[in-house]
């Protein structure tokens, strides 16, 4: 489980700001270092190799890489707004991470910082002869460093903004924190206890302001628990909206002002739900997509089609990967926090599909497909919950369809949900 320190440290360095500045600060470092290290080059060498010619070579780098930068920039623009018309505003965040676009941005606007200090530092006769060799070669492995970040921008930026290529990246997002969860079902705590198990004397934490909960730092709870004397019962996982009308969790044991303080400050509160801890996230964020596509203004099947293909890869992880065993105890055993259901997965991802799809037959019968693939994964959770969300959506498509031979085909896949999950349940 990450810290909040390390996590802030995640979000931070996912900024291209971030990289923008590194790659800027190792430009200028280097253009400055060249010239400290005129005294150990021979001096007959940079006659022989023609290192004159750096100012040259510095001017017309400093010309383009300003003008490459400008129009990266504008294209990664572009493709931010594509993908919020076409796709969701909520899948943006992932493309302003984008590693590709954060190399290629830092690459340009690093080496134009380069160029344009080693001019500076040889209009002011900082370098020597041996300093000017130096600054040739540097600049000789900077453009090829450029040439080959432009090849490589090239080829993605013809995919950046596409509404499969966003998808995709929702899709990995998704599966990532699923296996996460799925791995430490409860973040590594104890299981949360049924609603009548709860403390009737314990006390609340209060939210200290509204919006969603986007980490929760179970090293910094298990911390304030003194070993068993203080047990936390977490309300607001990853995901939640709070309130100070619901708080952040319950905690029983002698706490003073400053225990629940820190409780308080191990939940990270933000305007946006984040992918990290939030697997449902990711899963709605795919349905977004989907029912976007299904609008009467897009109407596009297809898109919507591809991402229930999606939805059944990031699903099958939760019965990939083994969940913890009774043997395994938990990282830390005086903190409760509740499970993902799968039926609110379902609900999720499913649900929206199966609103706006009901009217569109070639999807109702691809949403009835998926489900009987996840029904027979072989979990009893998933089994239930795709039997659920089939009579749901079959339902939605009897009043939404007209065609007898519409309703024929949906029916039919839905009778064979019913068959696979009954095959699961009893396998021969």
């Amino acid at each position: 489980m990450t810290s909040r320190l390390h996590w802030l440290w995640q979000q931070m360095t996912r900024r291209l700001w971030f990289r923008a500045t590194a790659f800027s600060v190792l430009a200028v470092a280097t253009a400055l270092v060249a010239g400290m290290l005129d005294p150990y080059i021979p001096p007959d060498i940079p006659g022989k190799i023609g290192a004159q010619a750096v100012d040259g070579l510095l001017t017309i780098i400093a010309t383009s890489m300003l003008s490459v930068t400008i129009f990266s920039l504008s294209t990664v623009v572009a493709a931010h707004a594509q993908a919020t018309s076409h796709a969701t505003p909520r899948a943006t965040r992932l493309l302003s991470q984008d590693p590709t676009a954060q190399n290629a941005l830092s690459t340009f606007v690093g080496t134009f910082l380069y160029s344009l200090v080693g001019l500076i530092a040889l209009q002011t006769g900082l370098y020597g002869s041996t300093g000017r060799l130096l600054i040739y070669i540097v600049t000789l492995v900077v453009i090829l460093l450029v040439v080959v970040t432009l090849l490589r921008w090239i080829d993605h930026v013809l995919q950046l903004g596409r509404v499969s290529q966003t998808a995709g990246r929702v899709e990995k997002a998704a599966e990532r924190a699923l296996r996460e969860r799925r791995e430490h079902p409860n973040l590594g705590g104890y299981p949360f206890p049924s609603e009548d198990d709860l403390p009737q004397d314990a006390t609340r934490v209060e939210a200290p302001e509204m919006g969603y909960v986007q980490h929760v730092d179970m090293d910094a709870l298990h911390d304030r628990t003194r070993q068993g004397a203080i047990r936390i019962y977490v309300l607001s996982p990853p995901g939640a909206y709070v309130h100070p009308r619901r708080p952040l969790a319950l905690v029983t044991g002698p706490t003073d002002e400053k225990d629940l303080k820190e409780i308080c400050e191990a939940f990270s509160i933000g305007d946006t739900r984040s992918f990290d801890q939030d697997p449902r996230f990711g899963l709605t964020v795919l349905a977004e997509i989907a029912s976007r596509a299904l609008s009467p203004g897009v109407n596009d099947p297809g898109t919507a089609i591809d991402v229930l293909g999606r939805a059944a890869r990031v699903l099958a992880t939760w019965t990939q990967v083994p969940p913890r065993g009774p043997a395994s105890p938990p990282r830390y055993p005086f903190v409760y926090l509740r499970e993902v259901n799968a039926l609110e997965l379902f609900d999720d991802l499913f649900t929206p599909i199966a609103r706006d799809g009901a009217g569109t037959v070639e999807v109702a019968v691809r949403l009835q497909e998926t489900l009987g693939v996840l029904a027979g994964l072989g979990d009893d959770t998933f089994t239930k919950a795709a039997l659920h969300g089939s009579a749901l959506a079959l339902e939605r498509a009897e009043q939404a369809l007209t065609l007898d031979d519409d309703l024929r085909r949906v029916r039919e896949a839905a009778d064979g949900v019913r068959v696979i999950a009954q095959a699961a349940k009893h396998p021969r």
